[in-house]
């Protein structure tokens, strides 16, 4: 079986300027996905798709094999469907499409090799269409509210208010580290989740998704302070 990975790494970003390519304790902040990738032995090839040339140096000096996506698929308001359908497109013009793939967004710096492996190996064990990766969410997170006219209205069973940290059931967030199928189901389906879509549960740390400045500074204390840790 032939398993790729793809890594859609645009060189524009809002919230951190050069996000992608920004040193995260001394790295570039893509190289940690490239290298989590290589270092899967399950993985044959990790691709980067990117518009921009800077982003393609880098990535090509962690050895990544990268195809230059254009601008149109590379703006604010472009989906990561469309840059992994045009990966798709290039494969075919290449060459042939992989069994499998894995997105890995560049923005999830402490997904690991064994991460990968683990979500690689739960996929073809089960009997599912897609795997995305996931972390328990905090109950406060469930205790939200929306404003009508200035006032705080509940968007919650009320009983949840009442309960204690205890007895809240447990609900699971999409994390962005990792998500699984194949290229057949992309191409019909143009989303990773469906009716036989399956989790592969990570934990808080190891599922930052980088998106502002203090995502990164705490992704940067993580590093530090429990490199040698199992997170």
């Amino acid at each position: 079986m032939n398993i790729i990975s793809i890594i859609p790494a645009r060189g524009g970003s809002k919230g951190i300027p050069r996000k992608n390519i920004k040193l995260l304790n001394g790295k570039p902040l893509i190289s940690y996905s490239i290298e989590a990738s290589k270092s899967c032995n399950l993985i044959d090839s990790t691709y980067v798709s990117t518009e921009d040339v800077e982003i393609s140096e880098i990535s090509k000096k962690y050895d990544a094999e990268v195809i230059e996506r254009p601008e149109e698929l590379a703006g604010d308001d472009s989906s990561s469907i469309d840059v992994i359908l045009h990966v798709f497109d290039y494969m075919e013009n290449h060459g042939s499409l992989p069994d499998l793939f894995i997105l890995l967004q560049p923005t999830s710096p402490l997904r690991t090799s064994e991460d990968i492996e683990a979500s690689i190996k739960l996929f073809l064990d089960s009997d599912c269409d897609s795997l995305v990766g996931v972390c328990e969410m905090d109950h406060r997170s469930l205790l939200n509210f929306s404003l009508n006219n200035g006032f705080l209205v509940q968007n919650n069973n009320e009983s949840l208010f009442n309960s204690r940290r205890q007895d809240f059931p447990t609900y699971y967030s999409l994390n962005g580290a990792i998500y699984i199928t194949t290229p057949d189901f992309i191409r019909k389906n143009r989303s990773f989740y469906c009716d036989k879509t399956i989790p592969y549960v990570m934990s808080k740390e190891r599922s930052i998704d980088i998106d502002t400045p203090l995502d990164f500074k705490l992704a940067e204390i993580i590093l530090n302070e429990f490199n040698d840790v199992k997170l």
